[in-house]
C-alpha cells in the first residue's frame, strides 16, 4: 500500500516497517547462510579475522547476523560533503535530497547535430561547467567517459577535469585499485592535504557489487580502501529482475539489501565508523528487448524501497533515478525522468543520481540536464509542502477583498506570490499562445538548447586558486610520466 504522511513536509512510503524487518532478517538470514562471494584475499582475510565463515578455496564468506548488527551500528548517519568554495556544502541525512548528473556515460547526444557518440574531453568540460551553472543540480558527477584518453588513466582524468572546472562536491568512481590512490592525491592537492580532506571530504566514490552476491576483486579493494581513508563510499547493488535478481520486487530487494550489508561489514571491519551511502541502481529486466528498464515504474518503486530500508538503518541513502531509457529528449524523457525525479525526492533519497542521461545509463545530453535541472527544482518546492497559519491563510485579507473583488494590488499579495511560488526560468513556457507563436514556436527542447549555448558561452566557474591548480596538475602530470602518457587533451 502507498501512504502519505500527514505532516507539513510530503513523504512517500512503499514499505511498512513490518514489511522493512522482514526484508533485513530475510537479508541477514541469506547472509549467514548462503554468503557472498569475494574474489579479494585480503577482504577475505580481514572477514575471516572478524569472525565470519570463510571458505577460502570457493571464496566464500558466510556473514554472522550479530557481525551485520553491530556494522549498522557503527556506520555513521550524517555524511557532510563538502564542496571546495564552501557555498554548495552537502549534509546527507534525513530527507534532504541532492541531485546530481548520472555517471559514467559511454555516449553523448551531440547538442549541434542530434547525433549520439562517444564523448570527448571538451563534452564532459561543458557538461560540468553546464552543471556548476544548473541551481539544483546541486553535486557534479564524473558523468561521461571521454574517448581521446588513454583507458588507463581515464578514471583520474575525469577527475581531473571536474576539479578544474566546479567547485561543487562530486560523485565519482575508479577503473582500477591503483586509480583510487592517485585520485585521492587529486583530491588533496585540491582539499589542502591528506587531514584536511579527511576532515572535509568532497568526493563519494561508487563501489557496485555484481548480482547475484558477489564482489570483484577490484570494487571490494576500492572498499576496503576507502574505508581506511574515511573516503564516503555508496555501496551500490544493482540486481535486475527476472535476469541477476528475483522477478519480484521484494526478493529483489532482499537480495539488494544482502549485497549492501555485505559491503557494509567490509567496510566496517576494516575502519569502524567509516562513512558509507545505502545505494543502488536495480532495475527491471526486459524480457522482450534483453535490456534494463531504467525508466521503468517498477524500477523506480525499486529506489523508493531501498532508500527507506536505508533510512530504517539509519544510513545516508542514494538513488539511480531521473534516467530515460529513450534515445532523445522527447516525452518519453520527460515523463520518465519527471515521475522519478519527484518519486525520488518523495522518498527523501539524499543522493539522487540520473539527471541528464538517456539510453538504459548510457547517454548523456545537456539539453535533458537543463530540462531536469527545472523538474528538480519543482520537487524540492514540493517538499517544502503547504505552509497553514493565520498568515497563509488570509481570512482577515479575503474578508477585506470580499465577494467580486481581485488581489492583485494588495501588499499581500507582493509578499507572497515570490514565497508561495516559484517563477519559471526561461526554459518553461508559460506565454498565451499569441506571444509564443511570436517568440519563435519554440518547444522545450529548442530552448534548453539555446539555455546551453547561452551558459556555455557566458558561465564562467570559480577558479582554482592559482598554487592549487599548480599542485593539481603537479599530481596529474605525475600520473602521465607513471603512465608513459605525453600529453592529454585538456593538460596544458
Amino acid at each position: 500500500m502507498v501512504k502519505f504522511s500527514f505532516s507539513s513536509n510530503p513523504a512517500l512510503q512503499l514499505l511498512s516497517r513490518d514489511e522493512i524487518e522482514s526484508i533485513h532478517l530475510s537479508s541477514m538470514k541469506l547472509l549467514e547462510e548462503v554468503g557472498v562471494i569475494v574474489y579479494n584475499e585480503r577482504a577475505l582475510k580481514t572477514l575471516a579475522d572478524a569472525g565470519v565463515e570463510v571458505d577460502f578455496k570457493k571464496k566464500l564468506a558466510r556473514v554472522p547476523q550479530q557481525l551485520v548488527k553491530e556494522s549498522l551500528v557503527k556506520a555513521p548517519s550524517t555524511i557532510k560533503l563538502y564542496s571546495r568554495d564552501g557555498k554548495n556544502d552537502r549534509v546527507l541525512e534525513g530527507n534532504r535530497v541532492t541531485y546530481n548528473p548520472g555517471s559514467g556515460a559511454l555516449f553523448i547526444l551531440d547538442s549541434k547535430t542530434g547525433d549520439v557518440r562517444r564523448p570527448l574531453s571538451k563534452d564532459l568540460a561543458d557538461l560540468v561547467k553546464l552543471t556548476d551553472s544548473l541551481e539544483y543540480i546541486q553535486a557534479q558527477s564524473t558523468a561521461l567517459v571521454v574517448s581521446d584518453a588513454p583507458e588507463a588513466i581515464v578514471d583520474r582524468y575525469r577527475l581531473y577535469i571536474v576539479l578544474k572546472n566546479s567547485p561543487k562536491a562530486i560523485i565519482t568512481g575508479t577503473f582500477s585499485i591503483d586509480g583510487l590512490y592517485d585520485m585521492k592525491r587529486m583530491l588533496e592537492a585540491v582539499a589542502g592535504g591528506e587531514k584536511e580532506l579527511a576532515r572535509k571530504p568532497m568526493a563519494i566514490f561508487d563501489m557496485c557489487p555484481s548480482a547475484p552476491l558477489k564482489w570483484s576483486e577490484l570494487l571490494s579493494q576500492n572498499l576496503i580502501d576507502c574505508a581506511k581513508f574515511r573516503i564516503p563510499a555508496e555501496i551500490l547493488p544493482m540486481p535486475q529482475l527476472g535476469a541477476t535478481g528475483p522477478a519480484t520486487l521484494a526478493g529483489s530487494l532482499v537480495q539488494h539489501n544482502a549485497e549492501f550489508l555485505s559491503g557494509l561489514v567490509m567496510a566496517q571491519i576494516t575502519s569502524p565508523g567509516a562513512p558509507v551511502i545505502y545505494g543502488g541502481s536495480p532495475a527491471v529486466f526486459d524480457m522482450r528487448y534483453l535490456t534494463a528498464r531504467l525508466g521503468a515504474i517498477e524500477t523506480m518503486m525499486l529506489g523508493c524501497s531501498y532508500a527507506q530500508i536505508g533510512k530504517y538503518y539509519g544510513l545516508p541513502t542514494h538513488m539511480y533515478l531521473g534516467l530515460s531509457d529513450t534515445k532523445v529528449v522527447d516525452a518519453q524523457c520527460g515523463f520518465e525522468s519527471g515521475i522519478a525525479i519527484v518519486l525520488g525526492a518523495l522518498a527523501g533519497g539524499n543522493v539522487i543520481s540520473g539527471p541528464g542521461m538517456l539510453n538504459f545509463e548510457n547517454c548523456q545530453s545537456l539539453e535533458k540536464l537543463v530540462i531536469d535541472n527545472s523538474i528538480c527544482r519543482m520537487a524540492l518546492r514540493l517538499l517544502d509542502g503547504v505552509r497553514v497559519d493565520d498568515e497563509t491563510m488570509a481570512v482577515d485579507l479575503i474578508r477585506k477583498v470580499g465577494p467580486g473583488g481581485h488581489f492583485l494590488a494588495e501588499k499581500h499579495t507582493m509578499e507572497w506570490f515570490m514565497k508561495e511560488q516559484i517563477m519559471p526560468s526561461e526554459l518553461v513556457d508559460r506565454q498565451g499562445f499569441e506571444a509564443w507563436k511570436a517568440a519563435g514556436s519554440k518547444d522545450v527542447v529548442q530552448r534548453a538548447r539555446e539555455i546551453v549555448k547561452k551558459t556555455l558561452k557566458e558561465h564562467k566557474p570559480e577558479p582554482l586558486a592559482s598554487d592549487v591548480e599548480k599542485d593539481l596538475d603537479k599530481v596529474m602530470k605525475n600520473i602521465m610520466k607513471r603512465h608513459k602518457i605525453s600529453t592529454l587533451p585538456l593538460v596544458s
